[in-house]
């Protein structure tokens, strides 16, 4: 489990889900590449969920198990808001609030990666 468990590891998923997830939003709508990428993107939300909780478990440690609650709640919001964004653009409806959904989602969930104790210190 220390090895889900890698701040790095989780990091590393995340940016890869961020970036295929912009690479998916740019592709054609109904493109076979879109399809792909979105294929991608979903085996790469089950990393982050993994590597995610993991990390949940190891911030116990911690003595912040709230904290890092609402990280995991925050993080669960960011992989449902860019599957809503995407799916609907697939049936071609309105985007708009879960758009500010994602950003503000994103904000919280990075403010708090980067304030609690096992995340890099740029806040300190």
């Amino acid at each position: 489990m220390d090895f889900l468990a890698s701040t790095h590891l989780h990091i590393t998923t995340w940016v890869i889900g961020i970036i295929l997830f912009f690479v998916a939003v740019t592709l054609k709508n109904g493109s076979k590449g879109q399809k792909i990428t979105h294929m991608v993107l979903r085996l790469f939300y089950v990393f982050i969920l993994l590597t995610g909780v993991a990390l949940f478990m190891a911030g116990m440690d911690f003595d912040m198990g709230m904290l890092y609650g609402f990280k995991l709640i925050a993080g669960v919001l960011i992989i449902g808001m860019m599957e809503m964004i995407l799916v609907r653009m697939k049936k071609h409806k309105a985007t708009t609030m879960f758009w500010v959904l994602l950003f503000v989602f994103l904000f919280i969930t990075m403010f708090l990666g980067f304030k609690l104790p096992m995340g890099i210190s740029f806040l300190a």
